[in-house]
């Protein structure tokens, strides 16, 4: 099963030397593992494609909310659920031990597939609720 892991940053702490360092230790090893299939950082800039009232409306940031800023994300294949939410704890306690000013969340998402279709369309994205 795919996961999505994303990091929300609460903080603007730029991570360290040593928590970079630690960070690729342990990209190469889920790499050489098979389970990473992705993975990259998030420049702080951004554009909104909104849909609102049947308007469609385009805006360009950087965004006056800037307490909850998606700072990367990546993709892994796992058995299951527990091994995902393990990752993130083991992405995490990096955090706390090579930056422990920081503060966010690592949040784990399985990726729809035509046997995790709940909810979803999985041909368009589009939500089946009504």
């Amino acid at each position: 099963m795919r996961y999505l892991s994303f990091v929300i940053s609460n903080s603007d702490v730029p991570p360290t030397p040593e928590l970079m360092d630690a960070m690729g230790k342990l990209i190469e090893r889920e790499i050489k593992a098979g389970r990473l299939i992705d993975t990259g950082g998030l420049l702080p800039a951004a554009t909104r494609v909104t849909l609102k009232q049947g308007e469609l409306g385009v805006t360009d940031g950087p965004f006056a909310e800037t307490k909850e800023v998606i700072g990367g994300y990546a993709m892994f294949e796992f058995a299951n659920r527990d091994e995902a939410i393990a990752s993130a704890i083991e992405f995490m306690t990096l955090h706390k031990q090579f930056l422990p000013s920081w503060e966010g969340t690592c949040e784990v998402r399985e990726v729809a597939s035509p046997g995790t279709s709940e909810g979803c369309n999985v041909q368009t994205g589009v939500s089946n609720a009504a």
